[in-house]
């Protein structure tokens, strides 16, 4: 009868914790993120905050390099890269030098509702909240939510503070080949320049990519 009792209290807790961790996702279907920890607490390299895009404005070419460079079978998944996963683990395994396999929902989950810091509690809430956007978003709100949000400089986040970071224009006016750099570096935002080794590696195998596989906007 004590157990059932204690079980009982659980559920209930439990129901009303699911319920507030559900309660910004929802609200971030019709509102944009006013703020997420990781950008507070770069705070202080912040120059000039940028405007929050709405998608139908960020250069289509801008778009499908963060494909190409990041996630290029987005539109086909539920939130996870599994081929990518093994990959990386298996790569981690024999090499120091870590590879991660990180989605843009998962990535776009880390940064609105997660902290910095890499521990087994945040990537639990990581992988959480990446099912719940992946479940009540839409791949364009995942998408245009990632691209204001993400860290693309050093203490620039998002495309429009990006562009003004690099390139001292707003981000519409971005080209394909300024966008290719920029999103080059997302691997290394805070350290990383736009003609590193690492950055021009990127930059081809992006502009490749996008040449090569036709990645089209599926929304």
């Amino acid at each position: 009868m004590f157990s059932f009792f204690v079980f009982r209290k659980f559920l209930k807790y439990a129901f009303i914790a699911w319920l507030i961790s559900i309660v910004p996702v929802l609200l971030y279907i019709f509102i944009n993120p006013p703020f997420t920890l990781i950008q507070n607490s770069q705070s202080e390299l912040r120059g000039e905050k940028g405007r929050w895009m709405p998608i139908e404005e960020i250069p289509k070419h801008f778009q499908l390099a963060a494909l190409a460079g990041e996630d290029q079978i987005f539109f086909d998944h539920w939130g996870f890269d599994f081929g990518a996963i093994e990959k990386a683990i298996e790569h981690n395994a024999k090499s120091k030098k870590t590879r991660g396999a990180s989605t843009i929902s998962q990535q776009t989950a880390k940064n609105v509702f997660c902290w910095e810091g890499r521990s087994w509690i945040r990537k639990g809430i990581e992988t959480y909240y990446t099912c719940m956007i992946e479940i009540f978003w839409s791949k364009k709100r995942i998408l245009e939510v990632y691209l204001n949000v993400i860290e693309m400089g050093r203490g620039a986040f998002g495309v429009d503070e990006a562009a003004q970071y690099y390139f001292k224009i707003p981000a519409e006016k971005l080209s394909r080949s300024q966008s290719i750099k920029i999103i080059s570096m997302l691997p290394c935002p805070r350290t990383c320049g736009l003609n590193s080794p690492l950055a021009r590696n990127r930059q081809y195998l992006i502009n490749y990519a996008m040449l090569r596989y036709g990645l089209k906007l599926k929304y």
